[in-house]
């Protein structure tokens, strides 16, 4: 049968497709569990989430679902650990926004504060509560850390967007390597070079690792239905990893704009830009990442480039000026058929044999 792969039997599912974890609200606990409940593995990107909210969040998702889920955290969640950017910095990213927010109506915000990481804290709350699956993006975890977790039987999945990558994870002993092509939307998850140096494609890079690496390999970028799938498990992935088709369904944390948005001829238009957070993400076009194109290097470091925006997606959400807002999303958008996870996901299913025939 096609769907019994290392991926699956390792996770625990039925079938190997995975709903890939989002984070800055655009998860939802209905998204997670009805994946999971219909035999794939739904994913809550947890990294902007206190301790706290993940012992209340695990407790949700395992209130709404007994089969696997998956909560990704971030290992580096922080470009500017320390201190304070300069002034200068500041002023230079400052002004590439003003006239954003004169136009609103709505004051500058101060210069952003660093904080330190915390992720080893988020890491001390899912070892508490015991997902079954956690996966991780931007590096690796400490053997220390990654040795907790097996003892805890928890699985164990890393992000690669390069061979090198796949190669540090497989080295770490992770249980399945996600290959994030370039396609994707969202950020990058680079962590041996930078993002801009990290860009191949989907399947270029499910074939690379296929050749180099051991571990199970799941496909992820530009895949949003059963001909994506066949293609990548042809290629030699084990699974696959969706993210933009489920995030356009009503039961993700998306708002109405935003699925809309995705399911609209805007989505053919994406760009790999910085101008939303500070780390370079993929998203559909608009008058500000347009605006922005090119200023990469004039921003703030991640997350204060994020903070410093947030006032800004507020205020231009109240007066409905999307065209203000990047809004993530995948090269795969025009593409999309479904509103509905569980009939994209019953679709999937039913149509991938018949493309592997």
């Amino acid at each position: 049968m096609w769907n019994q792969t290392r991926v699956s039997r390792t996770l625990g599912i039925e079938y190997p497709i995975l709903q890939g974890p989002f984070g800055g609200n655009l998860s939802s606990v209905k998204l997670v569990s009805t994946v999971s409940n219909l035999g794939g593995m739904g994913g809550y990107g947890a990294y902007m989430l206190t301790p706290n909210e993940i012992v209340a969040l695990d407790k949700e998702l395992k209130e709404a679902t007994a089969k696997p889920y998956n909560i990704n955290l971030w290992v580096s969640d922080s470009d500017q650990t320390s201190g304070e950017v300069s002034e200068e910095a500041y002023e230079k990213a400052a002004a590439l926004v003003k006239p954003f927010f004169d136009e609103l109506g709505a004051p500058l915000p101060a210069k952003p504060k660093a904080y330190p990481s915390r992720f080893e804290n988020q890491v001390e709350a899912l070892l508490a509560t015991r997902p079954p699956v956690f996966s991780f993006i931007f590096g690796v975890p400490s053997q220390t850390i990654l040795d907790d977790f097996r003892k805890k039987g928890i699985k164990l999945i890393g992000n690669a967007t390069t061979l090198d990558e796949a190669i540090a994870l497989e080295n770490a002993g992770v249980d399945v390597i996600i290959a994030s092509g370039f396609e994707a939307g969202g950020h990058r998850p680079s962590f041996l070079e930078s993002a801009e140096a990290s860009l191949t494609g989907t399947f270029v890079l499910v074939q690379q690792i296929r050749e180099k690496v051991k571990t199970p390999v799941v496909a992820a970028g530009g895949i949003a239905d059963a001909r994506g799938m066949a293609a990548a498990l042809t290629l030699g992935a084990e699974g696959v990893q969706i993210g933009t088709a489920f995030l356009a369904t009503e039961e993700s944390g998306a708002s109405e704009y935003h699925r809309n948005l995705l399911h609209s001829d805007a989505a053919r238009y994406t760009t790999l830009t910085k101008v939303s957070t500070g780390r370079l993400g993929r998203g559909i076009r608009s008058r500000f990442t347009e605006t922005l194109a090119g200023r990469n290097d004039e921003l703030l470091p991640f997350p204060l480039q994020n903070q410093f925006i947030v006032p800004l997606r507020k205020a231009a959400t109240e007066k409905q000026q999307y065209d203000l807002i990047m809004f993530w999303g995948g090269q795969i958008a025009p593409n999309l058929k479904h509103t509905s996870a569980k009939k994209l996901f019953e679709t999937i299913v039913e149509e991938v044999p018949v493309f592997l025939r």
